[in-house]
């Protein structure tokens, strides 16, 4: 139990605090104090995540230390001798701050690090990990959050997000008494001069992009094809323009959004999934009579399109690109081996039927890309399978597994060749996605977000899902077939008024499985404070499936409102 007036005493009197947090933490009322002490940060599906300032349950260099020293412990228990990490950083403030305070204090406990010379992917850390043979990886992001986020992403020895039973290796180690104030962290440039530190240059970027380039699928004639690709102010603005340069494609870049910034300054969000986001990049395409619009996020791990079908630009979801990414791979990518593709629990039911039938094995795993990451270390090893795929219906795709992270870079490239593709073929992505519907039915989707900051937050989020957890939900004209808890780690089938087991890692999450290739899922997020209700329906017709899928979303939310 933390004691929150004593750890508020504590920071008050560290007469060595950094001055910017100490003027911070001077102003803040007991509100404001309350929340930034009563407990401290949390590893959710990205990391550790959280608002920066003063206080254990934000981000500042000192739960940075901890977070790092923690790591370092776990792996010194796990490798002993000769360790090396990899460290990357965004485009966020004081992520260079805090990925110099991870590099000290990880050197200082004689691990050598490899610190990247400038901002850089996520996924291009994920490979890093594996192209210099470190025991693990930090990447200094809080991915595609409000700019008052920062965070801190752990990676292992294959380039995966740690699973949860890793993690709590390393969190064991907040709750043993460590002083963060006391925890040792030497010059950076001694370390620097001493070989503990060493910059990451160019090189890994040219053998990262080398395997981006790789992927490719068709020969596609580019001359009547032109792409709008935007970074939003983040990471992949060198790598992904100079990606589509040495393919080929005729492309212009948003230029104010080529420019990293911290404030995120032309988006309300920095982020795909948001359709405001893509605002500057559609004007520029019409501008420049482009064909599609590329956006990805801050750290370049997730992607969106805007494609152009009717002069007009329609935004894709993340279900329909991996969807159409599926249909193009299955038809014209050629593999030896039994191909599997990976989605989540929250992912439409679409792209896995359009998998199935071309014989690929399908797996659900839980949200965040670790879980697919993991699987892909299993393949790995054997001689008869193959990773085909990997997905999660918030916009984070791997084609090919050399990151064992979603990465925006191979997506840009394949969506890149996708539609141009069909335009060889006088089609849009758009037409493609109807010519689907109507061979799968259609598959409607809709995303409910519901904002619940701090503790109180905390507490309506357990109390929503322990109603549903404890209540029966019947709609009417609905048939709920089945119900998953995976907190609880069984599902009940309501036809037959059986149990079964889930052989997944436990989370406070419940799915309602209907009988047509639908669901709806209540989980809370990862790594923002809301909770997410998430619904899929699929139908003969686009007007049946959003006659349901509304039927069941007015329900629900109408619950919830009673019970905020």
């Amino acid at each position: 139990m933390i004691n929150i007036s004593g750890e508020i005493k504590k920071w008050k009197e560290y007469t060595n605090l950094l001055p910017s947090l100490k003027e911070e933490l001077d102003k803040m009322d007991e509100n404001e104090l309350q929340e930034a002490f009563y407990t401290m940060l949390e590893f959710g599906t990205g990391g550790m995540r959280g608002v920066m300032g003063p206080g254990i349950n934000r981000m500042n260099i000192y739960t940075i230390r901890l977070a790092s020293y923690s790591f370092g412990l776990y792996l010194k228990t796990k490798y002993k001798d000769d360790l090396k990490v990899a460290i990357a950083y965004d485009s966020r403030f004081n992520s260079l701050d805090f990925a110099k305070e991870a590099s000290k204090v990880l050197a200082t406990m004689n691990i050598k690090v490899y610190l990247f010379d400038k901002i850089t992917p996520t996924p291009e850390l994920s490979f890093c990990v594996r192209y210099k043979k470190c025991n693990g990886g930090i990447v200094i992001t809080a991915s595609h959050n409000p700019s008052k986020y920062n965070g801190f992403k752990v990676y292992d020895e294959t380039g995966c997000q740690l699973l949860p039973d890793e993690v709590k290796n390393i969190t064991k180690y907040f709750n043993d008494d460590i002083n963060l104030f006391e925890i040792e962290a030497k010059d950076f440039d001694s370390l620097l001069s001493q070989g503990l530190i060493e910059y990451v240059n160019s090189e890994v970027d040219s053998k990262y992009l080398e395997n981006v380039k790789s992927i490719k699928v068709n020969n596609v004639n580019k001359d009547n094809f032109k792409v709008v690709f935007t970074p939003l102010h983040g990471t992949s603005a060198y790598l992904g323009e100079k990606l589509l340069k040495e393919l080929g494609y005729n492309y212009v870049t948003v230029k104010e959004q080529m420019i990293p910034d911290s404030k995120f300054s032309t988006v309300k969000l920095p982020n795909p999934e948001d359709k405001d986001s893509f605002n500057l990049a559609i004007k520029y395409a019409k501008d420049n009579n482009c064909d599609i619009c590329i956006a990805t996020d801050p750290d370049a791990d997730r992607v969106g399109l805007a494609c152009k079908h009717n002069n007009e630009f329609i935004l894709l979801t993340g279900n329909q690109t991996g969807a159409l990414l599926i249909d193009y791979l299955c038809n014209y990518k050629k593999i030896n081996k039994q191909g599997y593709v990976f989605d989540t629990i929250v992912t439409s039911n679409f792209g896995s039927t359009i998998a199935k039938k071309h014989n690929m094995k399908v797996i659900s795993t839980l949200t965040g890309f670790k879980y697919i990451g993991s699987w892909c270390n299993k393949l790995e090893k054997e001689t008869d399978k193959e990773f085909f795929f990997g997905y999660e219906e918030s916009y984070g795709y791997v084609i090919s597994d050399f990151t064992r992270d979603k990465d925006s870079l191979q997506a840009l490239h394949l969506c890149s060749e996708m539609a141009c593709f069909y335009k060889n073929q006088n089609k849009t992505l758009i037409d493609r996605l109807e010519e689907l519907y109507k061979e799968y039915g259609y598959f409607i989707d809709k995303l409910e977000n519901i904002y619940l900051e701090g503790i109180k937050g905390k507490e309506t989020i357990n109390n929503i899902l322990d109603y549903f957890r404890n209540s029966e939900v019947k709609i009417e004209n609905v048939n709920i077939k089945t119900k998953e808890d995976y907190l609880l780690s069984y599902g009940i089938n309501y036809d037959t008024n059986t149990k079964y087991d889930i052989d997944l890692e436990k989370s406070n999450v419940l799915k309602y499985i209907l009988d047509d290739n639908s669901f709806f899922v209540l989980r809370p997020s990862g790594t923002e404070p809301k909770m997410k209700i998430y619904f899929s329906c699929n139908g003969k017709t686009k007007e049946s499936a959003f006659n349901k899928i509304n039927i069941i979303k007015d329900y629900i939310m109408s619950i919830v409102e009673k019970l905020k």
